[in-house]
């Protein structure tokens, strides 16, 4: 079976990874000539754990191609899935260009049947304009040719998307016709063999099951960094909040850690555009309205706690912080709080020098030279008036304390994602913020 994607983005680079991996020949293409250069020199323009050795392993099996042709890649497909990226536009909602433009050129070049899939993350309503903009290159060629469109959103975690793909809970398919069914259960029986369930649905509910998975995620994830910021109002401990209510089965422990806001290329960008979807039909979605508002806020509660502590004045301050990406194991900063941090942290006078262990060139590229960049987590902080813990990455969980106070300033340390023991850091001589835990009362 042949297939090809388009956009070799986080989706599209790992969806074709993964399908070439269990045996399916994959043409991906996109039309940045230096990244396919870069692929098919073995150069990966992501950091996705396992992923460049499954790139490299199945480019020499000849399983996996790399073209920026999409006429090229559409000779002897069956199916193409269109991966491209889909961002927010001003107003919210999601910016299609970039998927329209790749139907138009699917209509240009096909020339069998052909079963059309989005993949990108698309609001409801987008499988018609998928169709239509088909449909009219079609019609200008004075082509008959049938075609299927289809929608098969991704579900996959940066950090663990190999996994993910290769082991998922579910694989969500959108479709209108029995042989784009056929098709797709075809492609997708390596997964089904291993019981991983296939859920068959109307493309407008998959194209919705996409942004209300993530919307829910992103509730849960603000719904306990408000608890946390009442837990240090009241005087509660969040920590015991967290487990008190995560061994509910019906709320589960997972999404209910508090920390500095949620980021990435996911949940901000779907909540934003699924709560334009709403306001485009009259119904306002009040609580991923709220969702947002507090997500905003919580990107702010470390900065105004450190210029709490240093008497609301930072000039001169060096605030050494350990990460940058929006969560471990990937060297996304799209919406990550460090951001956020580091442009309030320098507007205030203070100078910050960071350190992650994949995210700085990516850092670099977005932001520049606006703060220094540690050669590591010790460099960060040597000389500096604090640590301030941003990304959870597991080389910061177990550092050496008694080199941290020998290095820092003052032994003040602002937690951001809860990592370290309120009392081992008091032992430890630590003046010590976290996210829910009043520590002046304990």
């Amino acid at each position: 079976m042949k297939i090809s994607i388009v956009g070799t983005g986080y989706v599209g680079l790992v969806t074709g990874t993964c399908f070439s991996e269990v045996g399916i020949d994959v043409t991906c293409v996109d039309i940045d000539k230096k990244k396919i250069d870069d692929l098919n020199n073995g150069i990966i323009p992501i950091y996705e754990p396992g992923l460049d050795d499954m790139v490299t392993r199945n480019m020499e099996k000849e399983r996996l191609h790399f073209t920026t042709s999409i006429q090229k890649a559409l000779e002897e497909c069956e199916v193409i899935f269109i991966a491209v990226g889909t961002p927010p536009d001003e107003d919210g909602s999601a910016d299609l260009q970039y998927v329209i433009s790749v139907a138009r050129n699917i209509g240009k070049y096909m020339k069998d049947y052909l079963l059309v899939v989005t993949k990108s993350t698309v609001p409801v309503g987008t499988a018609p304009k998928v169709r239509a903009a088909i449909e009219e290159e079609l019609a200008a060629r004075g082509a008959k040719i049938e075609f299927d469109v289809a929608s098969n959103p991704e579900f996959l975690k940066e950090g663990a998307a190999v996994d993910d793909f290769l082991k998922p809970d579910r694989i969500v398919i959108g479709l209108e016709s029995k042989r784009a069914e056929e098709l797709m259960q075809r492609l997708y029986k390596p997964f089904t063999l291993n019981g991983h369930p296939v859920i068959f649905m109307d493309i407008t509910s998959a194209e919705l099951t996409k942004y209300a998975a993530n919307s829910m995620l992103a509730t849960k994830i603000s719904f306990m960094n408000d608890i946390a910021n009442l837990c240090e109002i009241v005087g509660a401990n969040v920590n015991m909040v967290r487990k008190g209510i995560g061994s509910d089965t019906r709320i589960g422990s997972k999404f209910i850690y508090p920390g500095v806001g949620y980021g990435g290329s996911c949940f901000p960008k779907d909540v934003k555009a699924l709560i334009k979807t709403a306001r485009d039909y009259e119904y306002p979605l009040r609580v991923l309205q709220a969702v947002e508002e507090v997500n905003d806020h919580q990107k702010m509660v470390m900065f105004h706690k450190i210029k709490k502590h240093f008497g609301n004045d930072l000039k001169g301050r060096t605030i050494g912080m350990w990460g940058l990406s929006f969560k471990p194991n990937t060297d996304d900063m799209r919406e990550a709080p460090a951001l956020v941090l580091i442009h309030e942290l320098v507007a205030a006078g203070a100078t910050v020098k960071a350190y992650d262990p994949v995210a700085i060139p990516e850092t670099q590229r977005i932001i520049g030279d606006k703060i220094t960049y540690a050669k590591d987590m010790y460099d960060a902080i040597d000389g500096a008036d604090c640590l301030l813990m941003v990304t959870e990455w597991p080389e910061f969980r177990f550092p050496d304390f008694t080199e941290v106070k020998k290095l820092l300033k003052n032994h003040v340390i602002f937690d951001g994602r809860n990592i370290y023991d309120v009392k081992e850091m008091e032992e430890q001589g630590f003046t010590y913020y976290c996210i829910g835990i009043n520590t002046s009362r304990i």
